[in-house]
């Protein structure tokens, strides 16, 4: 059976990217977001209820316009004075810009004068099949919305005395209302984006005042995943997230506290044992040795005493399994604390080491020193410096399969540099770090060593790319003999 993969849908990957947006960010883009929303809804808002105004003060305007016309061309229409009349409606356009045309009709609805010119458009004698309302002052008019090319008019219908002598009508435009929405919308928009602006800006100082504590918080926690414990939260105010900085250091004080304690058990510890097996080397070489060396002399002196063939014989097989133990002894109080190192220094005792480990492990070591001339240093120094070179050859031996490794002391700068290297089988750093701890404690002995003497220690290993070693120690003056 076949398994099917399903991706992810494209709103997971867009939530996660919007999750991984850093913090300013959302903050500024919800904050103008908000400025936004809400000025768009103001100002569609502002334009429904400005234009329902404007409207309305229209149709008043027209109604007002219409029964002053109605009223003064009523004598006028009785008269049949036409001259007149244009005149009065020429005039009502002329004076008022939101007239678009004006005509009288008789009450038998035949046009008596019109302002279009010489074309009259006919279609404007049937708009009106509807009752007519009644205006504020009793009288009857009846208005009708026309949708034209240059836009949509009002056309009002205002009968002249009481419809007896005809029908004034005027045409009004929404231009000049279309301008005035335009004119408020462009200063709301150009007030929207300078509250969009003050919005950023607001939003931006609100980020840094609320993510500048975060992001402290951040860079100190990496200074002390680091080992840096002299970084410390800057505490700026004491709310919740001062607080929390201010808790925080007090942790670091705390663990910085508890790591000093550690480092001195470790020193003492490593102190001990450096000098536990200083002393039972020292018991070895002096006591046990030479009580091997007596036995030795006993043995050859009980060798010629003795006449029997197969005594002697005997007697010799016991010399030979104690210079074979005494040779074994040596070696194991060299390994235990090499008076090499005490009395010459740490390069020569490396540079034997490296000699009996080719020999003991079968392996082609290469040692090289650069740039130690006239540099000695200390004894805690040198000692854990070749504690980590016995642990990593050790190291080659046992598990690298290798042919061929070396061991490098280099001064760079104000930098001691120790690298050793071998073309082995290689391995993953980080899987065995995840490992069980038995597999683990030579790499941990290393570190701790490497971090007592002010270090670093660094591995670098692929499977089949064998295995590169690296520990750093600055030269201080902690580290150097006087």
């Amino acid at each position: 059976m076949k398994m099917r993969y399903l991706s992810k849908r494209p709103w997971v990957h867009l939530w996660e990217w919007i999750l991984s947006v850093p913090i300013r960010i959302k903050i500024m883009g919800i904050a103008l977001g908000l400025v936004l929303a809400l000025g768009m809804a103001f100002l569609f808002w502002m334009r429904m209820t400005l234009t329902r105004t404007l409207k309305q003060q229209l149709e008043q305007r027209v109604i007002s316009l219409g029964r002053d016309v109605a009223a003064r061309s009523t004598d006028l229409v009785l008269t049949n004075d036409l001259m007149n009349i244009y005149r009065l409606l020429q005039d009502t356009v002329d004076n008022n810009p939101e007239v678009r045309y004006a005509f009288v009709e008789d009450r038998d609805g035949k046009v008596l004068v019109h302002t279009f010119g010489a074309a009259f458009p006919t279609d404007l004698l049937t708009i009106h099949d509807h009752e007519s309302e009644q205006s504020p002052g009793g009288q009857l008019y009846h208005i009708e919305e026309i949708n034209t090319e240059e836009g949509r008019i009002h056309d009002i219908a205002m009968p002249i005395f009481g419809g007896r002598a005809g029908t004034v009508r005027l045409g009004i435009t929404e231009h000049q209302l279309r301008q005035t929405v335009s004119q408020a919308s462009h200063e709301l928009i150009l007030i929207t984006i300078v509250a969009s602006l003050l919005g950023i800006g607001a939003a931006f100082l609100l980020t840094i005042t609320l993510t500048r504590p975060i992001l402290e918080l951040a860079e100190t926690t990496r200074a002390l995943s680091k080992g840096d414990f002299e970084h410390h939260v800057k505490v700026l105010v004491d709310d919740e997230i001062g607080q929390l900085g201010s808790a925080f250091n007090t942790m670091i004080e705390k663990l910085d506290t508890n790591r000093r304690m550690q480092a001195r058990l470790l020193q003492r510890l490593i102190s001990a044992q450096e000098e536990e097996r200083k002393r039972i080397a020292r018991e070895l070489h002096d006591q046990t040795s030479q009580s091997l060396t007596s036995l030795m002399v006993g043995l050859k002196v009980l060798e010629g005493a003795v006449t029997s063939g197969k005594v002697q014989s005997q007697v010799q097989d016991l010399r030979r399994l104690t210079g074979q133990i005494l040779q074994e002894l040596h070696s194991l109080s060299a390994n235990l604390r090499p008076n090499v190192l005490d009395d010459l220094g740490l390069m020569v005792a490396l540079q034997q080491y490296v000699q009996q480990s080719a020999k003991r492990f079968g392996l082609a070591v290469d040692f090289q020193v650069a740039g130690m001339e006239n540099i000695r240093l200390t004894s805690d120094v040198e000692i854990a410096l070749y504690r980590i070179v016995q642990e990593a050859l050790s190291n080659v031996a046992k598990h690298s399969y290798a042919q061929n490794a070396s061991v490098l002391m280099e001064c760079r700068d104000d930098m001691l540099v120790v690298i050793v290297e071998d073309d082995g089988v290689g391995f993953d750093p980080a899987a065995v770090m995840q490992s069980e701890i038995r597999d683990k404690l030579g790499l941990f002995g290393m570190q701790e060593r490497a971090a007592f003497i002010g270090g670093k220690l660094t591995i670098e290993s692929q499977p089949a790319h064998g295995t590169t070693l690296f520990v750093e120690v600055p030269l201080s003056d902690e580290v150097l003999s006087s």
